[in-house]
């Protein structure tokens, strides 16, 4: 903190990362009293480098929202009402004690959502209360976003946070499959200043390839762009794989001898040729061999996937081809290539954290696996709504919306009013949260103290940063790991436990910190680095990590060989609409979508349409829309574009509050839009890792005037229909209907 003095007051200038997104991108922050003056980039954070987007900007927005709560509230029935700390923390305990007791622990289940990696005091203690509970009913946002990824990672190289990323300062070919950087500024790889990387690197005359099916931001500024067929990227990047052992071009570099599958990984891949894959993904054939080559070549090069390359029939299919393709050719555990950060808090990187897949922990009504200790989301529904022994009777959510993020959302949320006790640990009267019986709302992120557990074990470059609270804490605010903590002590209390007093967040830093592979490392040392410090470029250490757990690479997981039949068996004709989603840089899922200077402006939460689509169907562009699929429908307004190829439709999540009853959120509920996955499946899944699909779904888009046309004419044949009824019933000596019997029951 810097302190500048002038005659009437002090104004003070803090410094600190955004914990908004993964990128970090350090602020500079004026203040003055209670007031921010203003939010600017940090010139002197040695990894943002001077970037900020606007969503760091916003973050006065978060702190002064009159819709934020700043205390405890208990919903009686309908009515909400405020009350003290003490009483909040009793009645959760109470009611958790109490379902411990009547249906034994794992009738209580949570859900933790993306937001919990941006708060350091959640990610130290999220998991505590939930290991005094003693239940394992975790349920994750990980089957909605990051398990293809994940699951792969864990199967290859013994640790699914064992995530190698993309070195963009020294790479020369970057291959982005169904992710789109320039918005998202990196996801599972923390990359601030991407457009500034980018031109780094076609400065050393690297080049930057872009796979998708929308013409998104970063393939705007891309060398090469190539529309695929949503849900087809396995087809494209096995038949690379298959050109690298047809061609004579595998070679694994510093990792040869360390590599165990590589036959069975060819003999996986010898029948998905460029030709067989070109006419399911709409690359040809020979762009394919040319995609090959290039990434193929001496120079050091990236693949990278993510959402897009997630979020679909094959994922982890998919996934797994992007890390064959830097493995096989050499640019796994090599400079210019991938490689595993070294970050100073190795929380994410100790072996007990690694998940396990166990075959005999599935879910009670849909028979879902679990992925690395919890239950995919979209089983969550069924197991509030069946009775029976197992049923969830009590929810924990911290941090998260499942009503709005969770696939057949409408599913989730018609499941919550139905739990006995429900408890959330969130900022906001939101979608989910309405449902709640209890809402504990930490203090606001310029409140607290923060460290990037997750995200520097993400990065493109080693660094690290403590970042001070701007504003103190007021007397009627409480840190999330304080609320843990109180909850934690008084459930012990009543189910007679010895649980000693909890650590602080910051004490459970500076621990993880000491124990890192950084010398002197402590919360107090980087207090006294305010713009943080470089710890150096990324470089190889994968290999040592293989020897600690004396294992090699396992190419070629039997999960994924068991896969490969069932992709071979796809069929190359699709439905002629599906859809995608998007990533907008002012928007982070729904959470973000109450803030002014966020949704200020053009509205970016409508559904593009290729023109000659629009024309095929008679629809007019900026008109009103309703998409349809076998979950149900929306509506919204169609763009019409042609950065969505032919055959794709394109809409953000995340939006609709305008459409909730009892929502809490004031900007939110005045913006237009649809929830997508009012309309996605919760049955629909990537069969290896039990991932929603919500890339690929087919879909029927009609003009809502259409629609209009087709409901009256329905509306006029049902009166015909009840006119002729009535008629009936009088002939068979039946009373005459009553005007305004259904009125008044």
């Amino acid at each position: 903190m810097v302190e500048v003095a002038t005659p009437n007051t002090t104004r003070r200038v803090h410094f600190r990362a955004c914990s908004i997104c993964e990128a970090m991108c350090g602020l500079r922050i004026e203040v003055e009293g209670d007031k921010v003056l203003s939010i600017r980039p940090d010139q002197e954070d040695p990894f943002s480098r001077g970037h900020i987007c606007p969503k760091g900007v916003a973050m006065q927005d978060i702190h002064y929202d009159p819709d934020r709560l700043r205390k405890p509230m208990r919903r009686t029935g309908a009515t909400w009402t405020e009350i003290e700390w003490d009483e909040a923390y009793d009645m959760a305990a109470e009611n958790l004690a109490s379902l411990v007791e009547r249906y034994g622990p794992n009738s209580i289940a949570n859900y933790v959502g993306n937001p919990t990696s941006h708060s350091s005091g959640l990610m130290t203690h999220s998991s505590m209360l939930f290991q005094i509970i003693g239940s394992k009913m975790r349920y994750s946002v990980g089957s909605v976003d990051s398990w293809p990824n994940q699951l792969t990672c864990y199967l290859m190289y013994g640790h699914q946070f064992y995530i190698p990323i993309a070195d963009l300062d020294n790479t020369k070919y970057f291959l982005i499959v169904g992710a789109n950087p320039l918005a998202s500024n990196g996801s599972l790889m923390s990359v601030p200043d991407f457009p500034g990387r980018m031109k780094d690197m076609r400065a050393r005359g690297g080049k930057m390839v872009v796979i998708d099916p929308r013409r998104t931001e970063s393939a705007k500024v891309a060398d090469q762009h190539f529309f695929i067929r949503p849900g087809a990227d396995a087809w494209l990047l096995l038949a690379m794989v298959h050109v690298l052992f047809r061609d004579g071009l595998v070679r694994l570099g510093c990792l040869a001898g360390q590599v165990d599958g590589i036959d069975a990984v060819r003999a996986a891949v010898e029948a998905i040729t460029p030709q067989r894959a070109a006419q399911h993904c709409g690359i040809s054939a020979e762009a394919i061999e040319q995609l090959t080559q290039e990434f193929s070549s001496n120079e050091p090069a990236v693949a990278y996937g993510r959402m897009g390359a997630c979020v679909q029939e094959f994922g982890t299919l998919t996934m797994w081809a992007v890390h064959l393709l830097n493995l096989l050719t050499g640019n796994l555990d090599r400079e210019g290539g991938v490689m595993l950060p070294q970050p100073a808090s190795p929380m994410m990187h100790l072996p007990a954290a690694a998940g396990t897949p166990d075959p005999n922990f599935r879910s009670r009504v849909q028979n879902r696996p679990s992925m690395l200790n919890a239950l995919p989301l979209a089983a969550l529904p069924e197991e509030i709504l069946t009775p029976g022994e197992g049923q969830i009777h009590g929810l924990i959510t911290v941090a998260g919306n499942p009503a709005v993020s969770a696939p057949d959302s409408k599913a989730i949320d018609e499941a919550l009013s139905e739990l006995d006790f429900m408890m959330s640990i969130d900022w906001y009267l939101n979608e989910t949260t309405r449902h709640a019986h209890l809402i504990l709302p930490p203090v606001s992120p310029l409140e607290r103290s923060h460290f990037d557990h997750v995200f520097y074990t993400w990065s493109v470059r080693n660094a690290v940063r403590y970042n001070s609270p701007v504003f103190e804490k007021p007397d009627e605010g409480r840190h999330d790991w304080e609320i843990l903590n109180a909850i934690i002590q008084r459930f012990a209390k009543l189910r007679g436990l010895s649980v000693p007093p909890q650590p602080t967040s910051d004490q459970v830093t500076d621990a993880m910190l000491k124990a890192g592979p950084y010398p002197d490392m402590s919360v107090d040392m980087l207090r006294k680095h305010p713009h943080g410090i470089d710890l150096g470029p990324l470089r190889p250490n994968l290999a040592d990590k293989l020897a600690e757990q004396k294992r090699n690479v396992q190419a070629a997981p039997q999960v994924m060989l068991d896969d490969i039949p069932r992709l071979l068996r796809q069929s190359p004709l699709q439905e002629p609409l599906v859809l995608i989603g998007r990533r907008h840089v002012r928007s982070n899922n729904s959470w973000m979508n109450n803030y002014h200077r966020l949704v200020k402006g053009k509205p970016h939460n409508h559904l593009l349409m290729h023109p000659e689509d629009l024309s095929e169907r008679g629809i007019s562009d900026g008109s009103e829309v309703e998409i349809v699929t076998e979950t149900g429908s929306i509506r919204v307004a169609v763009t019409a574009t042609d950065d969505v190829m032919r055959g794709v439709v394109c809409l953000p999540h995340g939006w609709g509050q305008n459409k909730q009853k009892g929502v809490g959120l004031s900007i939110a509920s005045a913006q237009t839009g649809a929830n997508f996955n009012d309309i996605s499946s919760r049955r629909t899944v990537d069969v290896a890792s039990g991932t929603s699909v919500l890339n690929g779904i087919p879909v029927t888009v009609r003009s809502v005037r259409s629609t209009l046309q087709d409901d009256e004419i329905e509306l006029e044949q049902e009166a015909g229909d009840d006119l002729q009824g009535d008629s009936v019933g009088n002939r068979r000596g039946g009373a005459p209907a009553v005007a305004g019997a259904d009125s008044a029951s």
